[in-house]
């Protein structure tokens, strides 16, 4: 079987064996993390804190820490910060000088913004350990439990969670580094697939206690499932091609150009990143309330639930703006003219250089538009599977934020597996072609 031979041919490339069972301990070592809980919490008194996460917008943030939040546990707080620390220091770059100063500054330059973020990061998670330990507070108070009282305990509590998110922070640094994929997007897609399981067992016993047909129901649930994620594909790897001609010249007795190439622009260049951005802004409200819902106003709270209208209008606003905006920093059609220009090469009936700069920035508007609203799209899809009466944890999958960071991250992994093979002169994953990743990684700031 050609399965069995490809396994084969990957355990046979040192470099691609070590770097998988890299990522595998690493990845084992993370989900060891998760269920390590904070010390003097009672792991039994956390039922009331199970039951918040089971749905809603808190449903997601445990998702994102792979169960962590739930588990009261070291890693809690999970990557999230980090994300929202990367958001700020991008938005920074764009609107204050000294910070675009630095990005053009280079390798060294990166490294100046990535401590940045890392401050920011801390931070951040100065103002959310606190918050997660008063929300821990009410829950335990719940299930007739009690947290151990003290400034010590919190002081410590909070030190511990804020440990455990840079040691996150690290962990997917060291993946990237090591392993195979990048490594802040491989820990949120494990957290997503640790819920997977768990979640089609329930929307399965869900639908097998329903009298009414229960079981067609969950078998069209999959095919429409199966469908979303095809389409998720196809979101991610369409591209628009566009001819480049490159003229003749002549170098000594050699002849170089002559020939006609392709430039794919991304339908989808930003990725899952206009996704992410929007996300972590929509849980802005949830974390300023301190994880809690129940002491705020009905507007504050249709705020804190992902499956209100007033939530996904917003939320399918901010995917479309930040589509443009990640794209805008992403694809630079200025450069690519100069590319061109300095090379020979000009697109067919546009003159090289600002003329071609314009042309390649119209194309990019034209078609991130669709990309955009397809996007947006998908990222509410899971609304509407909890209109059509799936369950809350089983929705989550049906697009948004979960089933796009799955289909990205697997298709850059496997597209990282395949160029391996294809180096050492080994046959590809597919038969029909080469596997297309993203453009757009979480971690890629």
């Amino acid at each position: 079987m050609k399965f069995i031979e490809t396994l084969k041919n990957i355990w046979k490339i040192e470099e691609l064996r070590s770097k998988i069972l890299t990522t595998l301990l690493f990845v084992l070592i993370y989900r060891f993390g998760s269920f390590v809980v904070l010390p003097g919490i009672d792991p039994e008194a956390l039922v009331a804190l199970k039951s918040q996460t089971s749905g809603g917008l808190m449903s997601l943030l445990d998702m994102f820490s792979g169960g962590a939040f739930s588990n009261a546990s070291i890693f809690a707080l999970g990557i999230m910060p980090y994300i929202t620390a990367s958001i700020v220091v991008q938005l920074l770059t764009i609107a204050i000088p000294y910070f675009q100063k630095m990005q053009r500054e280079g390798e060294s330059g990166r490294r100046k913004m990535n401590q940045l973020t890392r401050y920011l990061t801390v931070a951040i998670l100065l103002l959310q350990g606190p918050s997660y330990l008063v929300n821990l507070k009410v829950q335990l108070g719940h299930a007739g439990a009690a947290m151990p009282a003290g400034v010590w305990f919190s002081v410590s509590s909070t030190i511990i969670l804020c440990a455990g998110s840079m040691f996150v922070m690290w962990l997917g640094e060291r993946m990237t580094d090591r392993g195979i994929g990048n490594g802040i997007s491989m820990l949120i897609m494990i957290g997503i697939i640790a819920r997977f399981p768990g979640a089609l067992l329930q929307e399965f016993t869900s639908k097998l206690n329903d009298a009414g047909g229960g079981l067609v129901m969950f078998l069209a649930e999959i095919v429409v499932l199966l469908l979303v994620i095809a389409a998720c594909i196809l979101l991610v790897q369409g591209t628009r091609k566009v001819p480049v001609q490159y003229a003749k010249r002549m170098v000594g007795n050699k002849q170089y150009g002559g020939v006609r190439q392709y430039i794919p622009l991304k339908v989808n260049a930003a990725g899952v990143m206009p996704i992410i951005f929007a996300q972590a802004i929509m849980m802005i409200p949830i974390m300023i309330a301190g994880f809690n819902a129940d002491n705020v106003g009905n507007f504050m709270r249709l705020f804190m639930d992902n499956t209100s209208f007033l939530y996904n209008f917003v939320f399918a606003i901010l995917i479309i703006v930040f589509t443009y905006f990640y794209t805008a920093i992403t694809i630079n059609p200025t450069q690519m003219a100069e590319e061109m220009k300095i090379n020979n090469g000009f697109i067919p009936g546009v003159k090289p250089g600002k003329k071609t700069a314009e042309y390649l920035d119209n194309i990019m508007d034209r078609i991130t538009l669709p990309g955009s609203f397809f996007l947006a799209i998908v990222a509410i899809l899971p609304a509407f599977a909890s209109i059509f009466g799936v369950t809350s944890e089983f929705s989550q999958f049906y697009g948004g934020t979960s089933l796009l960071i799955l289909v990205g991250v697997v298709l850059d992994t496997l597209q990282q597996i395949e160029s391996h093979l294809l180096m050492r002169h080994y046959d590809g994953l597919m038969e029909s072609g080469r596997i297309k990743g993203r453009t757009g990684s979480i971690a890629a700031y």
